[in-house]
């Protein structure tokens, strides 16, 4: 039996024609059919040339033997994924929603803990879970606000009717990358295609950096008017170095290291040319343990010795917050719609995966019995990294898979492995479709607030269904509608 598809373009899996496009791209899909193959050829190899120029590179572990990364481009794919209006619209809604409630969350976890008492989160499961920083308990954090920066990836999933259901698949709080692939690819259309955004009217994304700005700025210790704003990276070697230099320049701020920062009398200073300067806000993009040796590793080389002191005596903020991970744990996940309803009284608007957690005996059993048709997470994993997609593996790696699974089951979460939407992209042999997921930024500071669109990924392996860029995937254009 023909697996149930859903064609984010294309009705019923139809030919590449106006006729089988669906209302919103049709017009895109009347310009497509007028372009000689050659010349989006020769556009998809312009594009390669020009990422290259810029660096748009991502590093991908795992290739080599000795375990160091290989630097890569990020492919391109010319298709965009267009999104009409009122749909943009309700996932705003529902995204706000979410992310509002995840940051009680967090905030209730470090203070009173109600949920816990609640017994709807079992206090275990956060109590002893390794991204539950103790630290934390009772600080204050500027607005109650932990998660500034969010990334949420959104999928679709084919129904038996043929629809398409919209599902959230995970929440990134800690350091949400991609970003900057997401106004580079807007770049790369308007300057290959302008024809196309004189035709349609195409929500704008240019102005996210002038967004997060003004997100990190309302946060600042004491209601600074003016504060002093950084970007803190691990460094040139990290595999987002190029987002975390573009987006520093797009803000018109500081990228710094840790050892361009230290702590004197409580406050966070930078070094610079002409002395000493105070910092109000760090953007971080170092995971807790190495954002302060005196804090938490002491062998990290990446952090500033003092900022957690002065984190909580309220004199930096850092955002993302310490701690914030506690919430983007996939064990944590499945409470989330829970979150929605004890938090602020409504129905959640998203919905999540149905999830199976390894830790419970029942869970447990059934995922053993069914590994050859789910997907298995480690709670903690990243990248694509560390999971096991059943119906794409071998038997050999779903036993190899089996015996880890039994050795530490609290490790993993199981998920049905969905009919992720598909979208036509151009792959070697001509237009194909292939599945793709949505990671909106939902920026949240005095407002919560978001670009319209976010990252499309795409999966450009046929019939694969990881669309990270750490394994192989690519990238599209999001355009929403405007009404």
């Amino acid at each position: 039996m023909k697996p149930v598809m859903f064609d984010e373009m294309l009705h019923n899996g139809g030919a590449m024609t106006p006729e089988a496009a669906r209302p919103h791209y049709q017009d895109y899909a009347r310009w497509l059919g007028r372009q000689p193959l050659q010349l989006m050829r020769e556009r998809r190899e312009q594009a390669e040339l020009i990422f290259r120029r810029v660096g748009i590179t991502f590093a991908v572990y795992g290739d080599k033997d000795d375990g160091e990364g290989t630097e890569r481009l990020i492919p391109f794919d010319l298709i965009p994924r267009v999104i009409p209006a009122q749909e943009w619209a309700e996932l705003e809604q529902g995204l706000a929603q979410r992310v509002t409630a995840l940051n009680r969350f967090i905030h209730d976890v470090y203070h009173g803990q109600e949920i816990l008492k609640a017994g709807v989160v079992p206090a275990e499961q956060i109590l002893k879970n390794s991204q539950f920083r103790a630290e934390m308990i009772g600080v204050d954090v500027p607005g109650g606000i932990y998660s500034h920066i969010a990334g949420v990836d959104l999928v679709r999933a084919a129904q038996p009717d043929g629809s398409g259901m919209t599902y959230v698949l995970e929440d990134n709080l800690r350091v949400p990358s991609g970003v900057s692939y997401m106004l580079e690819n807007r770049k790369m259309m308007m300057r290959l295609f302008p024809e196309l955004f004189a035709q349609h009217r195409i929500a704008p994304v240019a102005h996210y950096p002038d967004l997060l700005l003004d997100t990190l700025r309302s946060v600042a210790p004491g209601g600074n008017t003016e504060p002093t704003v950084v970007v803190m990276t691990p460094g040139m070697y990290n595999s987002a170095y190029f987002e975390h230099a573009f987006l520093a320049q797009q803000m018109g701020v500081e990228l710094v290291e840790g050892q361009d920062l230290f702590v004197d009398n409580g406050f966070v200073y930078m070094r610079t040319t002409h002395g000493p300067k105070r910092v109000d806000v760090i953007y971080r993009r170092i995971d807790d343990d190495f954002l302060d040796p005196d804090a938490f590793r002491p062998d990290s080389t990446l952090g500033c010795r003092g900022l957690l002191a002065s984190y909580k005596a309220g004199k930096v903020t850092l955002c993302n917050a310490i701690g914030t991970g506690i919430a983007d744990d996939k064990s944590i996940y499945p409470y989330v719609p829970k979150m929605v309803e004890f938090y602020l009284g409504e129905k959640p608007i998203l919905n999540n995966v149905p999830t199976y957690q390894c830790r419970e005996a029942e869970d447990l059993k059934y995922v053993l019995a069914h590994l050859d048709e789910l997907v298995v997470k480690e709670v903690h994993g990243a990248g694509g990294y560390g999971m096991l997609v059943g119906p794409a593996a071998s038997k050999a790696e779903v036993e190899a898979f089996r015996a880890q699974l039994v050795a530490n089951p609290s490790n993993y979460i199981a998920q049905p492995t969905l009919s992720l939407s598909t979208c036509p992209t151009y792959v070697d042999a001509g237009i194909a479709p292939r599945h793709i997921d949505l990671r909106p930024y939902v920026l949240t500071g005095r407002d919560v607030r978001m670009v319209p669109g976010g990252l499309t990924r795409v999966a450009l392996k046929e019939g694969s269904l990881v669309v990270n860029s750490s394994q192989g995937g690519g990238t599209k254009d999001t355009w929403v509608l405007e009404g």
